[in-house]
C-alpha cells in the first residue's frame, strides 16, 4: 500500500471521532499526499489553522530579507521610530522571529476586533526583558509585531504581501491571515470535543498574563467569517494543501518558485536561538520564526525539521534534509492538541524522511 493510500485509510477512520481532516505532504516540490476525510471537506476547505499561520506570517518577513527589503540585524527603529521607547532602541527584526523581543503581552483590553490597532500600543511599551537576553513564546503580539515591520517596510499589509507571495505558487487563496468575504463560503466550521471547557479554563489560565482572555480562542467566536475577517498574523486561515506547498517552496523549487535563494535556507531554518522559555517553562530551539523539530519529536531528535504546530489540533512542517513537508488540518478544535497530527506526522516522515 502506497503512503497516499496508508493515510487516506487511517484518516478516514480518525474522521470518526475528528469529524473532518486535510492532509498534504509534498517532496522534492512534488504533491505527493492529498487526503482528505469528512462529510463535505475538500482539499479546497478553509481551516482556522490558529498558529499554524505564524509559518506563513514568518515566511513572509524571511522573503522580504531574501529580497533586501528588511535585515535581520537591523534596529527596528530605523522603520518603526516610535518602536525604540523604554530602551527598544537596539531591538531587531531577529529578536521578533526568536521570540526574545520582550514584548508577548498584548493589553489587557485587546479583543479581536482591536487587535489590528495593538501595534503602536507595543511600540509605547516597556519590554519585559532587554530584547535578546530572553525569550517567551510571543502567541499573539508575533503577529502583530511582523505585521507592522512589513507594512513599515512595504507600505502594505502583511495580508497583501502575502498575497503577492503566495500569487506565483497559485496558492493565493489558500492561505489567509485575514478571510475575505468572497471566501467565507469555504470555512470548515471548528467543533469542539466533550470536556473541553476544563482544558479551555487551564489554558486561560497560564496564557492571560501574555492572551486576554477575549483573544483566546473558541469554536464558537471563530465558527464567525465576521470575526475571521479580522486580520491576525499571529494565526493562518488555510488548507493544508496550501500551507504544505508554501513550506516546500521556502525549501525547495515547486513549479519552477523559489521563495528564497538556496543558500539562505539554511540561514532561516537553523536554530538561531536555544533558550528556557520564561513563561511556559520548557526549553525551546527556535529558527527565524519557526520552532526546530517536528511535531510529535523533539529539536534533537529531528534537527533538520521546522514549522509550528496550532492550537486546536493542526500543524505544518518541513524537513530540509529530506525536501519533505507536511500539512494537516481537522474540524475537532481540541485545546489539549492532536495525537493525529503527530501519528500522520509520524506515518508521513517515516516513509519519506
Amino acid at each position: 500500500m502506497d503512503l497516499q493510500d496508508q493515510v487516506q485509510r487511517r484518516i478516514d477512520e480518525l474522521a470518526e471521532t475528528e469529524l473532518g481532516l486535510q492532509v498534504a505532504a509534498y517532496r522534492h516540490g512534488q504533491l505527493v499526499v492529498d487526503a482528505v476525510a469528512g462529510d463535505g471537506v475538500t482539499p479546497e476547505t478553509l481551516y482556522f489553522a490558529a498558529s499554524t499561520g505564524k509559518g506563513a506570517s514568518a515566511t513572509v518577513v524571511n522573503v522580504l530579507v531574501d529580497r533586501g527589503v528588511l535585515d535581520y540585524d537591523r534596529p527596528i527603529v530605523e522603520i518603526w521610530p516610535e518602536f525604540g521607547a523604554h530602551g527598544k532602541d537596539k531591538a531587531t527584526l531577529r529578536h521578533v522571529l526568536t521570540h526574545s523581543v520582550g514584548l508577548p503581552a498584548l493589553p489587557s483590553d485587546t479583543t479581536r476586533k482591536t487587535l489590528p490597532g495593538q501595534a503602536d500600543r507595543l511600540a509605547g511599551t516597556e519590554p519585559w526583558w532587554e530584547p535578546g537576553t530572553k525569550m517567551t513564546y510571543h502567541a499573539e503580539t508575533f503577529g502583530v509585531l511582523a505585521g507592522e515591520i512589513v507594512r513599515r517596510a512595504t507600505g502594505q499589509t502583511i495580508s497583501d504581501v502575502l498575497r503577492d507571495v503566495l500569487g506565483p505558487l497559485g496558492i493565493e487563496n489558500d492561505v489567509f491571515f485575514a478571510l475575505p468575504p468572497g471566501q467565507a463560503h469555504r470555512i470548515a466550521p471548528l467543533v469542539e470535543p466533550d470536556g473541553a471547557e476544563e482544558t479551555f479554563a487551564t489554558l486561560a489560565g497560564m496564557f492571560e498574563k501574555v492572551v486576554p482572555r477575549a483573544m483566546q480562542p473558541r469554536a464558537a467566536v471563530l465558527n464567525q467569517p465576521g470575526q475571521l475577517a479580522i486580520e491576525d498574523a499571529s494565526s493562518g486561515i488555510l488548507t493544508a494543501r496550501g500551507i504544505a506547498k508554501l513550506y516546500a517552496a521556502l525549501i525547495g523549487e515547486v513549479d519552477g518558485v523559489r521563495l528564497v535563494r538556496p543558500e539562505a535556507v539554511p540561514v532561516i531554518t537553523g536554530p538561531a536561538l536555544v533558550a528556557r522559555d520564561e513563561l511556559l517553562g520548557n526549553t525551546a530551539t527556535l529558527a527565524l520564526g519557526y520552532a526546530v523539530g517536528r511535531f510529535g519529536s523533539s529539536a534533537e531528535e529531528s534537527p533538520a525539521s521546522f514549522g509550528w504546530p496550532g492550537m486546536g489540533g493542526s500543524v505544518a512542517w518541513a524537513d530540509t534534509r529530506a525536501g519533505v513537508t507536511f500539512a494537516l488540518t481537522r474540524t475537532l478544535f481540541d485545546p489539549s492538541g492532536s495525537e493525529s497530527a503527530a501519528e500522520i506526522g509520524n506515518l508521513v516522515a517515516k516513509t519519506l524522511c
